[in-house]
């Protein structure tokens, strides 16, 4: 019998939106629990430190402002033989680059930085949250070592692309790139995108910065 590859799930600064889509898979999702040995999750089981795994998703951005968070992530750089950048927040820093402080009557700033930024990742996985099936993917090849299929989330790791609808705009339409496929649109977790005679216009107001239309559009080299 084959050893099964050790799996932790560490949450920075985050809604918990990537663990939630994951969990909504249901009969999927124990399905992988049962090719994985899960070591790690904070809010699955009473763990107090993180362990040594084969592979490490990390949930959330970095609190700069934090000095517990920015160790945590050092010490998954340490512990992890692969760190997997989960979700928008993480690979992007995505609507945590809005912050403007806590809710208290004297809030604080916070600043706030993608995983990416931190320490060096292995692989990313963009969405807002990424969809159920984007994380069993990946998820799922790692367990077979299908390297052809985690080709364009390795790239996206270290890749330099801009994360905002408006980017799109300037590094694609302006550039008289486009194609009017209207993957962006389709893709875009908030409706921000709207394609008008054929062509993305973007809503700044709608945009959280999440990076999946530069993911999917196949007019951008990741």
């Amino acid at each position: 019998m084959e050893d099964k590859i050790t799996v932790a799930h560490v949450q920075l600064s985050s809604c918990c939106g990537c663990l939630i889509s994951l969990v909504d898979t249901y009969e999927k999702f124990l399905d992988v629990l049962n090719s994985i040995d899960l070591v790690y999750c904070q809010t699955l089981m009473d763990a107090r430190e993180i362990p040594e795994a084969d592979v490490i998703l990390v949930e959330g951005a970095v609190c700069l402002e934090d000095h517990h968070a920015l160790e945590v992530a050092r010490e998954v750089r340490k512990k992890g033989k692969t760190v997997v950048a989960l979700g928008a927040c993480a690979a992007l820093g995505c609507i945590t680059r809005f912050a403007k402080g806590g809710q208290m009557p004297k809030p604080v700033q916070g600043s706030f930085s993608s995983l990416t930024e931190i320490i060096r990742c292995d692989m990313a996985i963009p969405g807002c949250p990424p969809s159920p099936e984007l994380i069993l993917g990946v998820i799922t090849a790692l367990i077979k070592g299908d390297e052809e299929y985690l080709k364009p989330f390795r790239r996206y790791a270290v890749c330099k692309c801009e994360s905002c609808g408006c980017d799109l705009i300037i590094n694609v339409v302006n550039k008289s790139l486009c194609m009017g496929c209207g993957i962006c649109s389709a893709s875009c977790p908030t409706r921000a995108i709207e394609m008008v005679d054929g062509r993305p216009v973007v809503s700044p107001q709608l945009c959280v910065k999440c990076g999946v239309c530069s993911f999917q559009c196949p007019r951008i080299e990741i």
